[in-house]
């Protein structure tokens, strides 16, 4: 796999694990979802990635396969949720 591709692949998972814990927060958002659709993440201001993210949809969808495309307008930056932490050496 090319470093480009990577990229484009890592970025898609970072946004699945994103969604699903926004459907889980938001599940009146996941009910408007056909259960027979293949969904896709879109990201504004990221052409490049919506093209790729939307060819690999297509590809996996085949015929007659609903697409669905879930548009990602504002994210914000990743941080942690750790709270608190301390440091022990072992021995």
């Amino acid at each position: 796999m090319k470093r480009t591709e990577k990229k484009l692949v890592e970025k898609n998972l970072d946004l699945i694990f994103e969604f699903e814990k926004y459907v889980l927060e938001h599940p009146e958002f996941a009910a408007k979802i056909p259960k027979d659709a293949v969904v896709f993440m879109q990201v504004v201001g990221d052409p490049k990635f919506n093209r790729w993210s939307e060819r690999q949809a297509r590809k996996q969808a085949g015929s007659g396969a609903r697409l669905v495309s879930i548009i990602v307008k504002k994210i914000r930056p990743v941080h942690s949720r750790i709270d608190a932490l301390d440091l022990e050496f072992a021995a």
